[in-house]
């Protein structure tokens, strides 16, 4: 049955400001024009984020403003042959890998041409200057600062509708995986530091995920938009991705477009490529929710969070549908010191896969059978990823029964895979994209290319150390009592001690009371049909969160309470949590 009260746009209704947003162009263009000084002259500063339509952003918004100059801040960028030189150390010829950028944007552009455009701005003495496009505020500060925002998935799908190339480069009609490659080992990274000084201090942000339909809230409004949200729980903006494996249970539950062929992937809590959705009045503004991150690292993450990780949200959340679909691919993740010597990451993508669902006969694959020759597994893989034969898996992995709210523990250099007829909600660090696949069962992607395998990289991380015995006694439900009161009972269920993610469940039919300690939670409701997020002391609003929904629950919250609500009273309810280990 379709559940039709899974949120697929959870917001965040701001108050107090309701009457700074507004919506549409000519809203908008209002809105500007209003907040310009009535100076001698006034230098307008539109910085913006790569991939943001800067044709429609002229023509909607600048072009009506009437200014005495208008400077494209682009046209100072170096050329797409002098950006490839500059990032060819980190562009790789890997198709997937990269090496993260330590770039700052001025590293992007001509200083002598830069230095030409700040003369022009310098050489007007009366009206409106405008200065737009990434970069801008390097051209000049702004008298008035606004900054064009736009979140990572519609990055993407501008990727992958052939609109978008990558910032600076003709490359629309690339290889899909080789344009995000740049992009998130590159322009995300440089992009990210440059914006975050600029949103400190913007006037306005404009939303322009919606093709002219753009969204702006005052600079004041969003910040405090933002300092409230680290004051309560709340959800960032799920996204689901069809896939080759992908099944068909998050398609009925969630009330999906029934027109995709499956659902493989669906992102709940990806704090650096989902939206978050703030409300001013009757304007709901989309904004990364990479922004909160980067602008409120203390008061979300905690005091030990953010020292450990810097501005970067640790834990992710992710479902892997496999009802109705196939094998996920057989794959391991890099150790810690091997991310750090090829990818410049500092953490490895430690993971483990919680059983939301499971049809009958499901399976987890899950480390190396004892006895087995390394040398002859690896043999049997090149041979596989050679088109010779197939991988004789039954031969050299762990297959273990998979059961509806198991937890299998995965730490970095374990091969694994959930098997077909599973619903994993995936609990993990967040370097996002380092899976080395050994087998894919000899399939090709969804773009119709046979999908990368990394039988060199992951030749070089497994450890044969994980076999049946150890993998039995360290990974597979490993299940402990913590502590149980009227109504409700704590379980520790991993992750493992190589792993720096903590996961606790609960089980309740009473209400049960929490404590972030500090440090950022990341719960979800893995039973029941909702239940109630609430303060003690009146913190923050009531919270109603509902099955498979992922929240959030930031440092500066202290203590809440989760209780059954709804339909769900009476019955029994159970959430897992994860933090960061002290």
């Amino acid at each position: 049955m379709k559940d039709e009260r899974y949120d697929k746009y959870p917001e965040v209704r701001v108050k107090g400001f309701d009457n700074h947003a507004w919506r549409g162009w000519s809203v908008v263009q209002r809105a500007v024009a209003e907040c310009l000084p009535k100076q001698h002259k006034t230098v307008l500063v539109i910085d913006c984020y790569p991939g943001v339509r800067l044709d429609e952003l002229h023509q909607q918004l600048i072009c009506g403003l009437n200014p005495a100059l208008i400077i494209n801040a682009e046209t100072a960028r170096h050329s797409e042959e002098s950006l490839h030189d500059l990032l060819a150390d980190n562009l790789t010829d890997d198709r997937v890998f990269g090496v993260l950028s330590c770039h700052q944007l001025p590293a992007f552009f001509c200083p002598d041409r830069l230095a030409a455009l700040q003369r022009e701005v310098e050489a007007v003495t009366a009206g409106l200057v405008v200065v737009y496009g990434p970069g801008a505020a390097l051209v000049h500060p702004g008298d008035r600062l606004i900054y064009a925002d736009l979140a990572r998935w519609e990055i993407q799908q501008r990727f992958r509708s052939g609109e978008a190339g990558n910032w600076g480069a003709n490359n629309q009609q690339e290889d899909i995986l080789r344009r995000y490659k740049r992009a998130f080992f590159i322009e995300w990274r440089v992009f990210d530091r440059h914006k975050t000084s600029l949103l400190r201090r913007a006037d306005f942000l404009l939303d322009t995920n919606q093709q002219n339909d753009p969204a702006l809230v005052n600079g004041v409004a969003l910040r405090h938009g933002l300092e409230q949200t680290v004051q309560q729980p709340f959800r960032v903006v799920p996204f689901f991705d069809p896939g080759v494996w992908g099944g068909q249970w998050m398609k009925d539950k969630f009330n999906l477009d029934a027109s995709q062929p499956n659902y493989a992937w669906g992102f709940d809590c990806v704090p650096e490529e989902n939206s978050l959705l703030l409300r001013f009045g009757d304007v709901r503004l989309e904004i990364p929710s990479q922004d909160l991150v980067l602008l409120y690292p203390r008061p979300l993450l905690g005091e030990k969070v953010h020292a450990r990780f810097g501005a970067e949200f640790p834990i992710r959340f992710d479902f892997l549908d496999t009802v109705g679909g196939q094998n996920l691919s057989f794959q391991v993740h890099p150790l810690t010191e091997y991310i750090q010597q090829h990818f410049g990451m500092h953490y490895t993508q430690d993971e483990s896969y919680y059983l939301l669902e499971a049809e009958p006969g499901a399976e987890v694959y899950l480390g190396i059978k004892t006895g087995i020759d390394p040398q002859e597994m690896l043999n049997d893989l090149a041979s596989a990823q050679r088109g010779e034969k197939a991988f004789a898996d039954e031969k050299f992995v762990n297959r273990f029964p998979a059961r509806k709210h198991d937890h299998f523990l995965i730490p970095a250099g374990t091969v694994h895979c959930a098997g077909a007829g599973t619903v994993v909600l995936e609990i993990s660090a967040t370097p996002y994209i380092f899976t080395f696949k050994l087998w894919d069962w000899g399939r090709l992607g969804m773009d119709g290319l046979p999908r990368p395998v990394h039988l060199e990289h992951g030749a070089q991380v497994i450890d044969w150390q994980r076999d049946t015995q150890w993998v039995t006694r360290h990974l597979v439900n490993q299940v402990e009592p913590v502590a149980e009161g009227d109504g409700w009972r704590e379980e520790r269920t991993g992750l493992h001690e190589r792993e720096f993610i903590e996961t606790r469940r609960h089980w309740f039919c009473k209400p049960v009371t929490h404590h972030t300690q500090g440090g950022v939670n990341v719960l979800n409701l893995i039973e029941g049909h909702e239940a109630l997020v609430e303060s003690p002391n009146q913190a923050f609003e009531p919270f109603v969160v509902r099955y498979a929904e992922t929240f959030i629950v930031p440092a500066a919250v202290g203590e809440y309470r989760i209780s059954p609500y709804g339909s769900s009273v009476g019955q029994q309810l159970a959430t897992i949590k994860a933090w960061v280990r002290g």
